[in-house]
């Protein structure tokens, strides 16, 4: 008799735990097309919100909808309990977990790149001759020049007059070396002993192949800067002016990777910012700069075709929850319906879940 009026007692709570509030729950947002979407006669729609309203609606959860003007201000209100969940485009971050909940992911995403669309094709390839990379590459050329010089300087110093001396000798040396990389007067002062006449021969042949390499790496950057801009991918970043929205998961990625950028209020003054050419690229949610491009930016932006990081979206919600398994429990299966499917399809163009 006791163990079953025990487990009737663990049934009843665990059912009052899954059952719906008797309240009306507030439920934070942030305008994040597509998203959140606040339209013009103060309603709420969009993808996050269209996931929420159809739960609410299966699960009979009273709820009204409330503005914040960020998601720190969003974040803050549901760790202090003054909204019972948050709704629009979070990020599930280790940070974030310290101080609130998050349901199963609903949405998969990564980092995209904004860039100009008339970039200046001669800033693009300048960029490109004073980046690190070329830099790299002229140094290599000149170190295996300056190693081969040494080389036919201890093998002609004691035989060959315009190679014998000390420093003198090993400048010239090194100046042989040079115009034989170039394939300009190398028969001048050549070597003329046997050995060093090897190791010339050996050298002349490696430093064409090793000159036709090095121009063809440069002449294939060069042309695609010009025709496509010098950014492509995160690494391109490093060499540019970047911009991002500040206080968000981007710029805590980007300061983690020890990138300088400059901060902007929200997506639209970046975007702005990037088609003044104020900024070289801006970095953000793919999915959120995509729709923003499409909507307001497609005659002066472009977001390029590669993404880094990962990032999910998921419904906030305070620490130790008692809609929490409810929620875990309805997002799973809304996210893998098809109409889950279909509403990505129609508002994205693509559908991804977890």
């Amino acid at each position: 008799m006791s163990l079953a009026m025990l487990a009737f007692g663990l049934n009843t709570l665990h059912a009052q735990e899954r059952a719906a509030p008797d309240r009306e729950l507030v439920v934070a947002t942030k305008a994040a097309p597509p998203f959140a979407i606040k339209q013009s006669d103060g309603g709420w729609g969009g993808i996050s919100i269209a996931l929420w309203k159809r739960i609410a609606d299966r699960e009979h959860l009273r709820f009204r909808l409330v503005e914040t003007q960020s998601v720190p201000d969003l974040l803050d209100g549901i760790a202090n309990g003054t909204f019972d969940a948050g709704v629009a485009a979070v990020t599930v971050t280790a940070a974030r977990a310290r101080s609130v909940d998050f349901t199963q992911p609903f949405y998969n995403t990564g980092l995209g790149i904004a860039v100009p669309i008339n970039e200046n094709p001669w800033v693009s390839i300048g960029r490109a001759l004073l980046s690190f990379g070329f830099f790299q590459a002229v140094g290599v050329l000149l170190c295996l020049a300056l190693a081969v010089g040494f080389l036919i300087w201890v093998l002609e110093r004691r035989k060959t007059e315009h190679f014998g001396g000390g420093a003198k000798g090993l400048g010239s040396s090194f100046w042989w070396s040079t115009m034989a990389m170039t394939q300009a007067g190398a028969a001048h002062n050549a070597p003329a002993t046997l050995p060093g006449r090897i190791v010339a021969m050996g050298w002349m042949i490696a430093s064409v192949i090793a000159i036709a390499v090095f121009t063809a790496g440069i002449t294939s950057t060069l042309t695609r800067r010009g025709l496509e801009g010098a950014v492509h991918g995160f690494n391109d970043l490093r060499s540019v002016r970047v911009g991002a929205v500040a206080n968000s998961t981007t710029a805590d990625y980007l300061g983690r990777h020890r990138l300088s950028f400059r901060t902007f209020p929200d997506i639209e003054s970046g975007l702005s910012a990037l088609g003044a050419g104020k900024i070289d690229a801006f970095a953000h949610d793919k999915p959120l700069l995509i729709w923003m491009v499409r909507n307001d930016f497609s005659g002066s932006v472009r977001v390029v075709e590669t993404s880094f990081s990962s990032e999910s979206y998921a419904i906030v919600l305070p620490r130790n929850s008692a809609l929490r398994p409810m929620l875990d429990l309805a997002v799973l299966d809304q996210v893998e319906s098809d109409w889950w499917q279909q509403t990505l399809f129609e508002t994205l163009g693509t559908a991804r879940t977890p």
